[in-house]
């Protein structure tokens, strides 16, 4: 099924399985980080994440943009790469809940310059046929670094090493991802540069501007996925646990990923994005509900990684189905720019909520609004559909 991918794809896969892996043996343990060390909140966490999210979206559109304008990766490739490298195990020193949210927005910075050149340069390093499964593989390795992270976590924890410390270690496949991002070449035949860089969504097709306002409103379904791992905690699952439920997420996520994608070159990726977010609503509900044994919350964080396989590659294929390949930067920076922004809001009312009314509100209205984004799509996408098979 993957034979005959060109380097490049392998290559950003790779990257990106050596930055997962150092990202996320720390992502799972922030939350107790923010608890148990630094005495805050869901409120305090939100905040940290919604302006972490904001800070990388507002990067992408004008990474995404100047890549158009000048189609060379690797430059933005290895700065978004080598920032975080140096952020994530910087960690070890904060002492307080803003010098935390500092180095999560350096963190995000760091996304924010890679994310769309990189979407771009995978989609114009295969044919329009092979999409799906290029961004599968890539989310395939991306979830294999998800796995390794919070194994390696898990076993620092359970030899007594504390957070601090463990922070620290996620400098060593920070630089081995510096080092393999030098590497990293633009697909033969690459673009010249454009005369002048146009960023306006106004000037991409009607098809991709009806699909992203509907992706925003199913973002705001979506908080940090560090309130799943808060949940868990709050149902009483042991600290020594958190890692290896994340680690049961990516490894499902992992392995269905690649597979799910390179589906949705045969069947219409529609209807796996609007399966995967119908899937997002149940796993939601059920996690807001009275949930309390280790079994139930594995088995739906495992739920929640086939939603990341079924939707994950395909959101991304689409939106390159949907633009010129003249525009797929600019295009990936306006995807990754309103569903950032729209994650401010989205995890600051999560938290607000799971305050003011208990986790049980917040897991149930992300639920209710993920299924009328699911509804949504489906409806709006079949009346543009001939309009977006007519693009190039």
């Amino acid at each position: 099924m993957i034979r005959g991918l060109p380097a490049t794809v392998w290559m950003l896969g790779a990257i990106s399985f050596l930055n997962d892996a150092a990202s996320d043996l720390v992502y799972p343990l922030v939350p107790l980080f923010v608890a148990q060390v630094l005495g805050a909140g869901p409120r305090a966490l939100g905040v940290i994440e919604g302006l972490a999210n904001a800070t990388a979206a507002l990067l992408k559109l004008l990474s995404g943009a100047l890549y158009d304008r000048f189609p060379r990766a690797r430059g933005w490739i290895l700065a978004g790469y080598g920032l975080p490298a140096v952020a994530r195990p910087a960690i070890a020193l904060a002492g307080s809940v803003w010098s935390l949210g500092v180095l999560r927005v350096a963190d995000r910075i760091g996304k924010g310059l890679r994310s769309a050149p990189r979407d771009a340069l995978l989609a114009r390093s295969v044919e329009p046929a092979r999409r799906g499964l290029a961004f599968g593989v890539h989310r395939s390795m991306d979830h294999a670094g998800a796995v390794v992270g919070p194994l390696a976590a898990a076993a620092l924890l359970a030899g007594g090493m504390g957070l601090r410390e463990i922070f620290l270690w996620t400098l060593v496949p920070g630089i081995a991802c510096v080092a393999l991002a030098l590497a990293v070449r633009e697909p033969p035949g690459a673009l010249a540069a454009t005369e002048r860089i146009d960023g306006s969504l106004a000037t991409l097709p009607p098809a991709f501007r009806t699909y992203l306002a509907i992706v925003a409103l199913f973002t705001l379904s979506q908080a940090s996925n560090m309130f799943l791992l808060l949940r868990a905690t709050q149902l009483g699952v042991p600290a020594a646990s958190i890692p290896l439920l994340w680690a049961v997420q990516s490894t499902i996520a992992m392995l269905l990923t690649a597979p799910l994608s390179s589906l949705s070159d045969r069947v219409p990726r529609l209807w796996l994005i609007c399966g995967g977010w119908l899937l997002y609503a149940v796993v939601f509900g059920l996690l807001g509900a009275s949930v309390d044994t280790l079994a139930g919350i594995a088995a739906l964080l495992a739920l929640y990684g086939v939603v990341l396989a079924l939707t994950e590659g395909v959101e991304k294929a689409m939106v390159a189905d949907l633009v010129p390949t003249q525009r797929l930067g600019t295009a990936f920076g306006w995807f990754h720019l309103v569903t950032g922004l729209a994650l401010v809001p989205a995890s600051a009312g999560f938290g607000w909520t799971w305050e003011r009314f208990g986790a049980p509100a917040a897991f149930g209205a992300s639920g209710v609004i993920a299924a009328v984004a699911a509804v949504g799509l489906g409806v709006s996408m079949r009346r543009t559909r001939r309009a977006s098979s007519a693009l190039p």
